[in-house]
C-alpha cells in the first residue's frame, strides 16, 4: 500500500515538472489587437502571409496570426507548412496538447470570408 501510495506520489510531481513550464520560457506575445472585433479577410489575403516572419493560417475558417509564435513552436518548422492556408488538419492532429486549443486564440486575427470557405 506505501508503495502504491510513494508511486503515485511520484507520478503527480514528474507530471507537474514536465506540464509547468520552467523559468526560461519565452513569453509570447500575440500582435492581435485586445478588442476581438471580428475582420473578414479572402483566402487570397491570408495567403500573401506565408513566410516565418509574417505567418498567417486559417482553422475552422478563422485566421490567426502566428507570427509571433512560429520561432517557438514546439514542432520547430512544421508550423510553416500551411502559413497563408488552411491549417485546420494539422492543428487537430494528435501532436497538439489540449492546452494548444485554448492559447491560439491569442493569436486570432478575424474571420474567413463566408464564400471562402475552406474547412466544414
Amino acid at each position: 500500500m506505501i508503495l502504491a501510495v510513494v508511486a503515485l506520489l511520484l507520478c503527480v510531481f514528474l507530471g507537474a515538472f514536465v506540464l509547468i513550464p520552467s523559468g526560461n520560457t519565452k513569453n509570447v506575445k500575440s500582435n492581435a489587437k485586445a478588442e476581438k472585433t471580428a475582420k473578414i479577410y479572402s483566402k487570397a489575403e491570408v495567403s500573401l502571409h506565408n513566410k516565418r516572419t509574417d505567418c498567417w493560417v486559417i482553422i475552422k475558417n478563422k485566421v490567426y496570426d502566428l507570427t509571433p509564435y512560429v520561432e517557438v513552436h514546439p514542432g520547430g518548422d512544421a508550423i510553416l507548412a500551411h502559413a497563408g492556408d488552411d491549417a485546420t488538419v494539422g492543428f487537430y492532429g494528435p501532436q497538439h496538447a489540449s492546452l494548444v486549443y485554448d492559447m491560439v486564440h491569442e493569436f486570432y486575427i478575424g474571420d474567413l470570408e463566408p464564400g471562402a470557405s475552406v474547412t466544414n
